[in-house]
Protein backbone atom coordinates (compact mmCIF):
# COMPACT_ATOMS: atom_id res chain seq x y z
CA UNK A 1 0.00 0.00 0.00
CA UNK A 2 1.24 3.23 -0.93
CA UNK A 3 1.03 6.08 1.88
CA UNK A 4 -0.57 9.19 0.55
CA UNK A 5 1.34 12.20 -0.54
CA UNK A 6 0.41 15.33 1.77
CA UNK A 7 0.85 18.72 -0.64
CA UNK A 8 4.09 20.42 -0.64
CA UNK A 9 5.98 17.49 0.03
CA UNK A 10 9.29 16.25 -2.03
CA UNK A 11 7.77 14.66 -5.21
CA UNK A 12 9.33 11.01 -5.10
CA UNK A 13 9.07 7.80 -6.98
CA UNK A 14 6.34 5.96 -6.58
CA UNK A 15 6.67 2.07 -7.52
CA UNK A 16 3.34 0.89 -8.82
CA UNK A 17 1.27 0.56 -6.07
CA UNK A 18 -2.91 0.00 -5.05
CA UNK A 19 -4.24 2.72 -3.24
CA UNK A 20 -5.27 2.40 0.09
CA UNK A 21 -9.04 2.70 -1.31
CA UNK A 22 -9.23 0.75 -4.17
CA UNK A 23 -9.36 -1.99 -1.37
CA UNK A 24 -12.34 -1.01 -0.50
CA UNK A 25 -14.19 -0.96 -3.86
CA UNK A 26 -12.49 -4.05 -5.01
CA UNK A 27 -12.55 -6.41 -2.23
CA UNK A 28 -15.20 -8.08 -3.87
CA UNK A 29 -13.77 -8.36 -6.71
CA UNK A 30 -10.01 -10.16 -6.01
CA UNK A 31 -11.57 -13.55 -5.60
CA UNK A 32 -13.09 -13.34 -9.04
CA UNK A 33 -9.95 -12.06 -10.95
CA UNK A 34 -6.76 -10.09 -10.00
CA UNK A 35 -6.80 -6.52 -10.35
CA UNK A 36 -4.14 -5.26 -11.93
CA UNK A 37 -3.15 -1.19 -11.50
CA UNK A 38 0.22 -0.56 -12.44
CA UNK A 39 2.03 -3.57 -12.58
CA UNK A 40 0.64 -4.42 -8.54
CA UNK A 41 -1.32 -7.51 -8.33
CA UNK A 42 -4.57 -8.50 -5.90
CA UNK A 43 -4.63 -12.42 -5.65
CA UNK A 44 -1.02 -13.61 -6.69
CA UNK A 45 2.13 -13.06 -7.98
CA UNK A 46 1.70 -15.18 -10.70
CA UNK A 47 -1.84 -15.94 -12.51
CA UNK A 48 -2.18 -19.30 -13.79
CA UNK A 49 -4.63 -17.90 -16.65
CA UNK A 50 -2.40 -15.34 -17.56
CA UNK A 51 -1.54 -15.71 -21.45
CA UNK A 52 2.38 -15.03 -20.81
CA UNK A 53 4.84 -17.54 -20.24
CA UNK A 54 5.38 -18.48 -16.63
CA UNK A 55 8.85 -17.09 -17.35
CA UNK A 56 7.70 -13.59 -19.26
CA UNK A 57 5.61 -13.30 -15.76
CA UNK A 58 8.73 -13.81 -13.51
CA UNK A 59 10.46 -11.46 -16.07
CA UNK A 60 8.10 -8.77 -15.52
CA UNK A 61 8.24 -9.06 -11.85
CA UNK A 62 11.82 -8.57 -11.80
CA UNK A 63 11.63 -5.48 -14.28
CA UNK A 64 9.19 -3.42 -12.24
CA UNK A 65 11.14 -4.29 -9.34
CA UNK A 66 14.57 -2.95 -10.57
CA UNK A 67 12.95 0.26 -12.20
CA UNK A 68 12.29 2.02 -9.25
CA UNK A 69 16.14 2.33 -7.99
CA UNK A 70 17.05 2.83 -11.80
CA UNK A 71 14.75 5.68 -11.98
CA UNK A 72 15.62 7.18 -8.80
CA UNK A 73 19.10 7.52 -9.79
CA UNK A 74 18.42 8.81 -13.05
CA UNK A 75 16.21 11.89 -12.23
CA UNK A 76 17.22 12.06 -8.88
CA UNK A 77 14.10 10.85 -6.99
CA UNK A 78 11.55 13.56 -8.35
CA UNK A 79 8.99 12.99 -10.25
CA UNK A 80 5.70 10.23 -9.92
CA UNK A 81 6.69 7.23 -12.12
CA UNK A 82 4.49 4.25 -12.23
CA UNK A 83 6.10 1.16 -14.27
CA UNK A 84 4.03 -1.76 -15.96
CA UNK A 85 5.82 -4.51 -17.23
CA UNK A 86 3.57 -6.89 -19.36
CA UNK A 87 5.27 -9.22 -21.66
CA UNK A 88 8.64 -7.44 -21.07
CA UNK A 89 6.90 -4.33 -22.94
CA UNK A 90 7.35 -2.09 -20.24
CA UNK A 91 5.02 1.20 -19.66
CA UNK A 92 6.05 3.87 -18.17
CA UNK A 93 2.98 6.58 -16.89
CA UNK A 94 2.83 9.62 -14.38
CA UNK A 95 4.83 12.69 -13.91
CA UNK A 96 8.64 14.26 -13.92
CA UNK A 97 9.50 17.70 -13.89
CA UNK A 98 11.04 17.48 -17.53
CA UNK A 99 11.70 16.31 -20.81
CA UNK A 100 15.08 15.42 -19.54
CA UNK A 101 13.82 13.31 -16.65
CA UNK A 102 11.09 12.03 -18.95
CA UNK A 103 13.98 10.56 -21.14
CA UNK A 104 16.52 9.84 -18.48
CA UNK A 105 13.58 7.42 -16.98
CA UNK A 106 12.88 6.18 -20.65
CA UNK A 107 16.49 5.14 -20.80
CA UNK A 108 17.27 3.71 -17.55
CA UNK A 109 14.55 0.98 -18.04
CA UNK A 110 15.02 0.44 -21.64
CA UNK A 111 18.58 -0.85 -19.81
CA UNK A 112 17.24 -3.58 -17.42
CA UNK A 113 17.48 -6.76 -19.00
CA UNK A 114 15.31 -8.64 -20.75
CA UNK A 115 13.09 -5.11 -21.64
CA UNK A 116 12.01 -5.33 -25.12
CA UNK A 117 10.54 -2.21 -25.61
CA UNK A 118 9.84 0.78 -23.32
CA UNK A 119 6.07 2.81 -24.32
CA UNK A 120 7.25 6.20 -22.39
CA UNK A 121 3.58 7.57 -21.39
CA UNK A 122 5.12 10.07 -18.96
CA UNK A 123 4.06 13.91 -18.62
CA UNK A 124 5.56 17.10 -17.42
CA UNK A 125 4.23 18.78 -14.85
CA UNK A 126 3.36 18.66 -10.94
CA UNK A 127 2.87 15.08 -9.15
CA UNK A 128 -0.97 13.89 -9.63
CA UNK A 129 -2.72 14.75 -6.45
CA UNK A 130 -4.09 12.18 -3.74
CA UNK A 131 -7.76 12.75 -4.86
CA UNK A 132 -6.60 12.34 -8.83
CA UNK A 133 -4.97 8.81 -7.93
CA UNK A 134 -8.42 7.69 -5.70
CA UNK A 135 -10.39 8.69 -9.03
CA UNK A 136 -7.79 6.71 -10.90
CA UNK A 137 -8.75 3.79 -8.35
CA UNK A 138 -12.75 4.17 -8.43
CA UNK A 139 -12.35 3.87 -12.48
CA UNK A 140 -9.81 0.74 -12.88
CA UNK A 141 -12.21 -0.86 -10.03
CA UNK A 142 -15.22 -0.19 -12.41
CA UNK A 143 -13.42 -0.99 -15.62
CA UNK A 144 -12.73 -4.56 -14.23
CA UNK A 145 -16.01 -4.98 -13.08
CA UNK A 146 -17.30 -4.12 -16.74
CA UNK A 147 -15.08 -6.98 -18.06
CA UNK A 148 -16.25 -9.39 -15.77
CA UNK A 149 -20.14 -8.98 -16.08
CA UNK A 150 -19.08 -8.44 -20.33
CA UNK A 151 -20.57 -12.25 -21.28
CA UNK A 152 -17.97 -11.45 -24.18
CA UNK A 153 -14.97 -10.83 -22.91
CA UNK A 154 -12.28 -12.86 -21.22
CA UNK A 155 -11.63 -10.20 -17.74
CA UNK A 156 -7.77 -11.47 -17.41
CA UNK A 157 -7.14 -10.77 -20.24
CA UNK A 158 -6.56 -7.36 -19.79
CA UNK A 159 -4.08 -5.11 -17.94
CA UNK A 160 -5.52 -1.54 -17.10
CA UNK A 161 -3.31 1.03 -15.59
CA UNK A 162 -5.02 4.35 -15.42
CA UNK A 163 -3.47 8.08 -14.73
CA UNK A 164 -5.52 11.10 -14.51
CA UNK A 165 -8.50 9.56 -16.11
CA UNK A 166 -6.73 7.97 -19.04
CA UNK A 167 -7.06 4.50 -19.73
CA UNK A 168 -3.86 2.32 -20.62
CA UNK A 169 -4.82 -1.06 -21.36
CA UNK A 170 -1.81 -3.58 -21.88
CA UNK A 171 -2.67 -7.58 -22.55
CA UNK A 172 -1.96 -10.94 -25.30
CA UNK A 173 -5.53 -10.24 -26.80
CA UNK A 174 -6.77 -10.55 -30.44
CA UNK A 175 -8.00 -7.86 -32.47
CA UNK A 176 -11.93 -8.55 -31.61
CA UNK A 177 -10.79 -8.28 -27.74
CA UNK A 178 -8.93 -5.25 -28.20
CA UNK A 179 -11.77 -3.83 -30.13
CA UNK A 180 -14.26 -4.97 -27.84
CA UNK A 181 -11.78 -4.05 -24.47
CA UNK A 182 -11.42 -0.42 -25.69
CA UNK A 183 -15.27 -0.27 -26.28
CA UNK A 184 -15.98 -1.13 -22.51
CA UNK A 185 -13.41 1.06 -21.21
CA UNK A 186 -14.60 4.47 -22.92
CA UNK A 187 -17.97 3.46 -21.71
CA UNK A 188 -16.63 3.95 -18.09
CA UNK A 189 -17.46 6.84 -15.86
CA UNK A 190 -14.87 9.90 -15.61
CA UNK A 191 -12.77 8.08 -18.35
CA UNK A 192 -11.02 10.74 -20.37
CA UNK A 193 -9.47 9.14 -23.01
CA UNK A 194 -8.56 5.09 -23.85
CA UNK A 195 -4.33 4.71 -25.04
CA UNK A 196 -4.18 0.76 -26.31
CA UNK A 197 -0.73 -1.06 -25.59
CA UNK A 198 -1.78 -4.38 -26.37
CA UNK A 199 0.12 -7.17 -28.37
CA UNK A 200 -2.58 -8.46 -30.90
CA UNK A 201 -2.22 -12.14 -31.53
CA UNK A 202 -3.84 -14.44 -33.48
CA UNK A 203 -7.10 -16.59 -33.26
CA UNK A 204 -4.61 -19.99 -33.79
CA UNK A 205 -2.44 -18.29 -30.95
CA UNK A 206 -4.90 -17.49 -28.68
CA UNK A 207 -6.00 -21.17 -28.69
CA UNK A 208 -2.65 -22.11 -28.41
CA UNK A 209 -1.67 -19.78 -25.40
CA UNK A 210 -5.09 -21.12 -23.60
CA UNK A 211 -3.94 -25.11 -24.24
CA UNK A 212 -1.12 -23.81 -22.60
CA UNK A 213 -2.20 -22.47 -19.37
CA UNK A 214 -4.52 -25.50 -19.12
CA UNK A 215 -1.69 -28.38 -19.73
CA UNK A 216 0.34 -26.09 -16.77
CA UNK A 217 0.91 -28.36 -13.29
CA UNK A 218 -0.73 -26.85 -10.90
CA UNK A 219 0.87 -25.39 -7.92
CA UNK A 220 1.57 -27.61 -4.34
CA UNK A 221 -0.61 -26.29 -1.46
CA UNK A 222 1.06 -24.54 0.69
CA UNK A 223 2.49 -25.68 3.58
CA UNK A 224 0.79 -25.19 7.00
CA UNK A 225 4.30 -25.06 9.12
Amino acid sequence: MNRSESEGSTRRIARPVVLAGLLAFAGALTACAPLLIGGAALGGAVVASDRRTTGAQVDDQSIEFKSGSRIKEAIGGLGHVNVTSFNRTVLLTGQVASESDKAAAEAAVSKIENVKAVVNELTVGPNSSFGERSSDALIATRLRASYIDARDTFSSAYKIVVERGTVFLMGRVTEREAIRGTEIARGVANVNKVVKVFEIITEAELAQAQTSVKDQPKSAPASGR
